[in-house]
């Protein structure tokens, strides 16, 4: 099972003060863009404390928001407030905490294979995949939207907690319609190799198309590192990886949180969401971008640079 859910999150990666840009006047295939995504926000109180620390004295551009969690209410609060900062939601279909856990925001009785034996969400993307109901999932992801839209969060795209929500075409293609219906951009990467993703990767060439028809932007790579819980090391792959950035838009998702003891208490990679709060906020990372020469924007700029694009070709 593990193994079947990493390879659908390789699946997803391979799908999907800030400067100001000036789209019409820029190629983003002539230059090297980032967003830094954090993830999670919502989830619990240490993760909103860092995913804040981020955006407000480091480099993160744009975080989203898991609406069924319980220190929701606490990060729409923040967003309400930051109007001018990024928000997406992370819309969420699974929940996979041992002892931390959530259900879905929609009425239990209305999506009932998102259920487990517990009536909490599956605990894993392979649950999800052998059990949900793409119209269940729909009612829940609407809901998930309506209910952050409530309380006031300045909405600028959609993504997926852990890639449940593209693991398989008709999900795939209905988080599509949602963004175009909401005219969200939704987290959504150019290429995928048919021969590993099979119908998976048919069905995102043929809404790639849908996107850009819509004037929803579609990411050129996304960058993503789990591994070292090292904080020397892992900041060194991060500046790795970002003086390897190739030209147009990448995402780097990152998850932010404070090693205490109720990350702990939460989660074992308490440690490496420490060392993604501090990587980004470290002077020396955000002057190491800017030397490189690569312009940080967040998903509202994006979208911003897919409609210029849609009107020029106009």
């Amino acid at each position: 099972m593990k193994r079947q859910m990493m390879m659908i999150w390789f699946c997803v990666i391979a799908l999907a003060s800030v400067a100001p840009v000036q789209a019409e006047n820029k190629k983003s295939g002539e230059k090297r863009y980032v967003i830094i995504h954090a993830d999670d926000a919502g989830m619990s109180h240490s993760v909103n404390q860092a995913t804040i620390e981020g955006m407000q004295k480091g480099i993160v551009s744009s975080a989203s928001i898991m609406v069924p969690c319980p220190w929701f209410k606490e990060f729409a609060e923040y967003a309400k407030q930051n109007p001018d900062q990024d928000f997406g939601i992370h819309l969420t279909l699974n929940s996979e905490w041992k002892n931390y856990r959530w259900g879905p925001v929609a009425s239990r009785h209305l999506v009932p294979s998102l259920l487990d034996e517990e009536q909490y969400l599956w605990d894993n993307v392979g649950q999800v995949m052998q059990h949900v109901n793409v119209k269940d999932a729909e009612k829940e992801l609407r809901a998930q939207i309506e209910r952050a839209k409530k309380f006031g969060v300045p909405l600028s795209h959609l993504d997926t907690h852990m890639g449940a929500v593209v693991s398989r075409p008709d999900l795939l293609e209905m988080y599509v319609n949602l963004g175009i219906e909401y005219q969200l951009p939704v987290l959504f990467v150019a290429n995928l190799d048919p021969k590993k993703y099979g119908l998976i990767a048919e069905k995102s060439k043929e809404l790639k198309a849908v996107l850009s028809k819509n004037g929803l932007p579609v990411l050129d790579e996304l960058v993503q590192f789990y591994g070292e819980p090292d904080y020397g090391k892992r900041k060194q792959s991060y500046l790795d990886k970002l003086r390897g950035l190739k030209p147009g838009v990448t995402q780097i998702i990152i998850h932010c949180g404070i090693d205490n003891q109720e990350l702990q208490n939460i989660t074992h990679s308490s440690s490496r969401r420490d060392g993604d709060r501090r990587v980004f906020t470290d002077p020396e990372v955000m002057k190491e971008i800017k030397d490189l020469g690569i312009e940080v924007i967040t998903w509202k700029q994006f979208h911003e640079m897919a409609k210029q694009k849609v009107k020029v070709a106009e």
